[in-house]
């Protein structure tokens, strides 16, 4: 895939990522028309609820005239999704068993995980936490405390997750309150954030979002998420090497999908491709089962078998692990 000439990160930190966020597609007529598609090609869902959003950024990467584009297949609602077997279920983690606070989910023992935020910058279709309960989480700074004094009291915990939702969809000062307030718990170790917006948003990682990330002694983890080695644009590369640069540890963590990228050669160059700009494959993940993601799914023999040959055709330190995560587990489930 040819991108344009890297933009630098003076041209980055000139974007408005709220503006750019204000102007993604919001319905289908205006994206098949950026993306020559015929209007009637495919059957979409009009469903209010997690409906289409989509930045402009990431609907570039994606090839014209092709329906079957794997970076559409992922964000495109389509009228399936209202077609869910019985097993499929709106909370198939039961996340809601493990929040002593609002916001606070402490499913692992050395680490909790913070919903942040509600909302993302992009609504990937398969996403587990689509029919999550967020209002019930929504939390005031002030009430945030009894989260931090929660995680004061467990000394066992030593790393805390910023998720959501996605947790850079906040302002820089409102992360800082959660850096600052973190970094003041003596037993924390490390932060970790687990976020799309890097790939799908990249203006929006500017200098000062770094630097407000970085006024801490707590050693940083980036999650990134990403399923397809043409997602990596030039302008994600500019992100990301600005995030490395800064001291964070960079991950990836990818969804098995079918139709996107449950093939050999597409996950082999995913891997390479991240590995190259300085990311390591870290997990990847079998198909959650929430509701309206039934036609991404591939069977469990299907998911080993690409994950023995992905073994056989390169270094294992580009392997990622092949998990499920399952309520009640006390890790994430490895599957081989």
């Amino acid at each position: 895939m040819i991108h344009e000439k890297a933009p630098t990160q003076q041209k980055i930190d000139s974007v408005d990522w709220k503006k750019s966020l204000q102007n993604a597609f919001s319905n289908w007529q205006d994206l098949a028309a950026y993306l020559e598609i015929p209007l009637n090609a495919v059957n979409i869902s009009n469903r209010k609820h997690f409906a289409m959003r989509i930045p402009l950024s990431f609907a570039k990467r994606m090839e014209k005239s092709n329906l079957k584009d794997p970076l559409l297949a992922q964000v495109l609602p389509l009228q399936l999704e209202h077609s869910s077997p019985s097993r499929f279920s709106s909370d198939p983690l039961d996340e809601a068993s493990f929040s002593p606070y609002p916001g606070l989910l402490h499913k692992y023992k050395n680490r909790v995980l913070l919903i942040t935020h509600p909302a993302c910058a992009v609504h990937c279709r398969y996403c587990f936490r689509r029919e999550f309960d967020y209002k019930t989480h929504q939390q005031s700074k002030d009430n945030w405390q009894d989260v931090f004094s929660y995680i004061n009291a467990h000394p066992e915990i030593d790393e805390v997750i910023l998720s959501g939702g996605d947790p850079l969809m906040h302002n820089d000062s409102y992360l800082a309150y959660f850096v600052e307030n973190l970094s003041k718990i003596a037993h924390l170790k490390r932060f970790r954030i687990h976020s799309r917006i890097p790939i799908v948003l990249p203006e929006r990682i500017t200098k000062e979002l770094i630097k407000t990330l970085s006024r801490t002694h707590l050693q940083k983890i980036l999650v990134l998420h990403m399923n397809h080695p043409n997602e990596i644009a030039n302008d994600v590369i500019t992100a990301i090497s600005a995030l490395k640069a800064a001291g964070f540890t960079l991950l990836n963590q990818s969804t098995l999908l079918k139709g996107v990228n449950d093939s050999v050669a597409i996950l082999k160059k995913l891997s390479e491709s991240l590995f190259m700009h300085g990311i390591i494959p870290y997990y990847l993940h079998v198909l959650d089962q929430v509701t309206g993601s039934a036609h991404f799914a591939i069977t469990d023999n299907e998911a080993i078998a690409l994950h023995n040959k992905l073994k056989a055709e390169t270094s294992g330190y580009l392997v990622p692990k092949l998990t499920r995560e399952l309520a009640h587990e006390p890790a994430k489930t490895w599957l081989i």
